[in-house]
């Protein structure tokens, strides 16, 4: 069976506008400097792979999103595999 479903699959797009509305309506104007001074000690760069290679279209705003709520500064991601395969521990 495919882990995937129709039912199961989140609508990204949906996801992005219920946090930019969530944002909105506590008087935030996410477009406006997003990022705080802590998170922005070095350049402000679009989220990057593991690899180094930054993320694209809509996972953009989606790790950027991440990222601020919950305070990260690096803008480095990786998935868990990717992780163990480069001896990581999590």
């Amino acid at each position: 069976m495919d882990r995937k479903t129709n039912k199961s699959r989140v609508d990204i797009y949906a996801k992005i506008t219920d946090r930019i509305v969530a944002e909105l309506e506590k008087g935030v104007r996410p477009w406006v400097k997003p990022w705080s001074a802590a998170n922005s000690t070095g350049r402000i760069t679009r989220p990057l792979r593991h690899n180094g290679l930054p993320y694209q279209g809509i996972n953009t705003l989606l790790l950027w999103s991440e990222a601020v709520s919950r305070g990260f500064v690096s803008p480095t991601w990786m998935t868990f595999k990717q992780s163990v395969e480069l001896g990581g521990h999590v």
